[in-house]
């Protein structure tokens, strides 16, 4: 890394795609690591965040075969479930009997059910907002919003405000996989483009609805696949500034494409260089869950300042091969902040701090 590029780093210039790439290409993980927590000290100060969380996976029958997915399933396939709006508020008020405060969030990612209605996940939220009063709800990623539009009929904006009217909160950031379409069609043909999903994710934030966005890396694409990912997701927040958190998401082996897992160093460059990259993003987070508790940890130290949640019952990753466990405590997660010399903050959906 230039001494120039890393000036105009410290200083907090906006730096190009090809001075991304040189970052991605640096073999100097410490240099970047600095700058990167500079960058992200600039934004936050010392806090991390964190929230309690419940996730909720509706169903897996899914109409879409994504490669890198071994969460979904066809209808009548081994393993293939699908709960109703009754057994999803059910399985919610078993949680909260154990733990009177257990989520203040709800997070609900699914796949494309061939035959559920519109109005089936309207009345999901309506049934949730309902039982549980106060809680936000994070739910459905482009590509389940943009099924909702096909299997509706309606236009986009229609779909978020009776969405939103619902009770829906803010939207994850999941389904971005990498938007250059070479690399797309290799691993989701069927899924919605690149280009559309973010047209997906300006609707929402049109329609007052804020977002989160990710980037599935570590299979097939190359580091110039990565900026371009980035750039899209800059020049989208600098139109609208709709997101709140970035997300990269290393690809885990076990699927249909097979390989190795990114390396610990792999990992914390992606977190240093989005950090350095996406300078309209508030928020970088390091997903425990596949990255593991304490290389999260140390992701602190290179520029990412939220460690998602309690995640109680994740499946879609555990799906794919993670090793993590199915929920940490909040006791954990402000353990592991305390020890990287941060303040642990948490947090309701919208990052206000909660006390």
């Amino acid at each position: 890394m230039s001494g120039a590029l890393a000036h105009k780093i410290a200083s907090g210039g906006r730096i190009t795609p090809a001075e991304a790439l040189k970052l991605f290409e640096s073999e100097d993980i410490f240099a970047l690591g600095e700058l990167a927590a500079l960058a992200a000290k600039r934004k936050n100060g010392n806090k991390v965040f964190y929230i309690r969380n419940v996730h909720v996976n509706p169903t897996n029958i899914c109409v879409n075969r994504c490669r890198f997915c071994a969460f979904s399933r066809s209808r009548g396939e081994a393993g293939a479930y699908e709960l109703t709006n009754r057994e999803i508020v059910r399985k919610l008020k078993k949680i909260r009997r154990k733990n009177e405060k257990a989520f203040d969030e709800v997070h609900i990612v699914g796949g494309l059910h061939p035959d559920w209605v519109f109005e089936h996940y309207l009345e999901m939220l309506e049934a949730i907002k309902e039982n549980f009063p106060g809680v936000n709800i994070k739910g459905f990623t482009a590509v389940e919003a943009d099924h909702m539009r096909k299997k509706s009929g309606l236009p986009l904006r229609e779909v978020f405000r009776r969405l939103r009217d619902s009770g829906l909160d803010v939207m994850p950031g999941g389904g971005a996989e990498i938007f250059h379409p070479d690399v797309r069609n290799a691993l989701c043909p069927e899924k919605l483009s690149g280009k559309d999903w973010l047209k997906v994710m300006k609707e929402a934030h049109n329609a007052g609805i804020k977002t989160n966005a990710t980037m599935l890396y570590g299979h097939i694409e190359n580091y110039g696949h990565r900026v371009a990912h980035l750039q899209s997701l800059r020049r989208l927040q600098d139109e609208t500034d709709g997101f709140q958190a970035f997300i990269p998401l290393p690809y885990q082996p076990e699927t249909e494409i097979g390989g190795r897992a990114s390396s610990g160093i792999e990992d914390l460059k992606c977190i240093a260089v989005s950090r350095i990259f996406l300078d309209n993003f508030d928020h970088i987070k390091a997903y425990w869950v596949m990255l593991g508790e304490k290389l999260s940890q140390v992701a602190l130290l290179f520029g990412a300042d939220d460690l998602e949640g309690t995640v109680i019952e994740e499946k879609i990753a555990h799906s794919a091969g993670a090793r993590t466990k199915y929920g940490l405590t909040e006791a954990e997660l402000s353990r592991m902040i305390a020890k990287a010399g941060k303040k642990a903050v948490r947090r309701d959906s919208f990052y206000r701090r909660l006390v």
